[in-house]
């Protein structure tokens, strides 16, 4: 997660040649023992903190978008006025600088303190926010970012803060990440806030005529306006020994706890599932020395979503590292200290991972009387069919605007991002949701970067190498881009995701013919 850069570049306290900075370009140099980062849009130039606050990544190797710049790591964006976090993942701000200009000279000066948001006038009487995860804290945030001072309460059935979930499968796992990495924030942060943070607790029902919430309790909270973000749950396979004390699925920041405990003394691991979490965790137990088999009825690891090339590499990569794969078979069964196989096989297993999907927790929504069709159906605004109520993350179901279709993903920096969204038009901003949808996947020391919804996609092309760990594979259906995956390839990822942003095809083509 540390992604501390030495101090390179010139002392931007002494200035620098006006000519220096090209017009569009990004310079990195440092400033009171910092890194820097000065921006230029035309006779303007910015000075913004070089690292990025979601994991640590470059903005020097970014890209300027306007007045903002996008981190090549995982699409942070970031305001060169003000150095706040506008968009997710990044939830906290970079420093800001004052310049100055001296005859031909850029001269950064001190740091600037953030403007505190002016109170907004009006707004929702109360915000009910249903989820403590990714779009609900993160709609929280923005909530009072946005200068809304109304009561905010966040329900979440987790009896932990809001937590980096896509780290309990990585780096966590793994053993690299300590556990003070994994809260979003210190939990006395959002009393700070007003936030009203009510954690295991559940809500059984909601009253959308009269606009109340009804809690497990029997209690009752009205609202003004409604957030669901209730997010998905671990499909379970209905296994003869699947409640066996060393079988995990892994959702939870518990259950990652209950794996990394499982693990410590642990020798032959078994994970059922060729997902994505299902191949992280492979590569987190690996990391722990623990001998590996991936169990799946797949003919390729990731191949019905990346392609056949990805999945190829992906099992290929795998293997180098010491994983075995058992492909096109299926468990039938969990013993104290084996899994037996459909094909008759029989596999030493003192540790057992299930990661085989995860389904929306629409129920609540459903009993609600919203529109549901594999997942709660949302306008372009996040609204649900229901006035004031609004939904987010894996249960939404919207209209984008690139695919020109209605999809679902299940991807956090999706759920932040419109919970980002739903927040600002719970407060009237009526802002469509047009973002991208984006997510990584680590595996070992290689990043797989995606950008679109490549589902249905007839076709796929490679340039670069795989293997070489420097390459671009891009989806199409039926002529057209629909996804762009990016190993090594940070800026060809950020120019795909733009050039999708604003539906400019020609683009699209242009940044990936480069």
């Amino acid at each position: 997660m540390s992604g501390e850069q030495t101090l390179t570049g010139p002392d931007l306290t002494e200035g620098v040649a006006l000519a220096e900075i090209a017009e569009g370009s990004l310079l990195l140099g440092h400033a009171g023992g910092e890194p820097v980062l000065l921006a230029r849009r035309g006779d303007e130039v910015f000075a913004v903190g070089a690292t990025c606050s979601h994991y640590g990544g470059p903005l020097a190797e970014g890209l300027l978008v306007e007045d903002t710049v996008r981190c090549p790591w995982h699409h942070a964006c970031f305001s060169l006025r003000t150095g706040a976090a506008l968009r997710a993942p990044a939830l906290n701000p970079v420093a800001c600088y004052r310049v100055e200009r001296r005859g031909d000279r850029v001269v950064v000066a001190e740091k600037l303190t953030a403007a505190a948001a002016a109170p907004l006038a009006g707004g929702p009487s109360a915000v009910v926010i249903v989820g403590a995860g990714a779009a609900g804290n993160a709609a929280a945030e923005t909530l009072r970012k946005e200068g809304y001072r109304g009561p905010i309460t966040v329900i979440g059935g987790d009896p932990e803060a809001p937590y980096d979930r896509p780290n309990l499968s990585k780096d966590y796992l793994a053993g690299n990440a300590p556990e003070e990495w994994i809260p979003l924030h210190p939990r006395e942060l959002y009393g700070e806030l007003g936030i009203d943070l009510r954690l295991a607790t559940r809500v059984t029902a909601i009253d959308a005529a009269n606009k109340t919430v009804t809690l497990e309790d029997g209690r009752s909270l009205p609202y003004g306006a409604l957030l669901l973000a209730t997010g998905a749950d671990p499909i379970h396979l209905p296994l003869p020994g699947g409640d066996l004390p060393h079988v995990h699925y892994l959702r939870t920041l518990a259950d990652s706890r209950a794996i990394v405990a499982a693990a410590a003394s642990a020798k032959h691991a078994v994970v059922l599932g060729a997902s994505f979490i299902g191949l992280e965790v492979a590569a987190s137990l690996r990391a722990r020395k623990i001998e590996v088999t991936v169990v799946a009825p797949d003919a390729l690891p990731l191949g019905k979503v990346m392609g056949r090339e990805i999945g190829e590499y992906v099992r290929a990569y795998h293997e180098e590292h010491g994983v075995v794969f058992r492909l096109e078979d299926t468990a039938v069964s969990i013993e104290p200290e084996t899994v037996k196989l459909k094909s008759g096989g029989e596999l030493a297993a003192d540790l057992v991972v299930i990661g085989v999907g995860v389904r929306p927790n629409v129920a609540l929504a459903e009993a609600a009387g919203l529109q549901v069709d594999q997942g709660v159906l949302v306008d372009e605004h996040l609204q649900t069919s229901a006035p004031g109520i609004f939904a987010a993350g894996d249960i939404a179901r919207w209209p984008d605007p690139w695919s020109g279709q209605r999809i679902r993903v299940e991807h956090w920096v999706v759920a932040e991002r419109q919970g980002q969204t739903a927040a600002r038009n719970m407060l009237g901003r009526r802002q469509r949701f047009d973002a991208a949808p984006f997510f990584w996947s680590q595996h070992y020391d290689v990043q797989i970067s995606y950008v679109g919804h490549g589902q249905g996609s007839d076709e796929t092309a490679v340039a670069g190498s795989l293997a070489g760990k420097d390459a671009t594979v891009t989806f199409r259906s039926g002529g057209r881009i629909t996804a762009v995956a990016t190993i090594f390839r940070d800026r060809q990822s950020l120019e795909a995701e733009r050039a999708m942003e604003r539906g400019d095809g020609d683009a699209l083509e242009k940044a990936l013919s480069g």
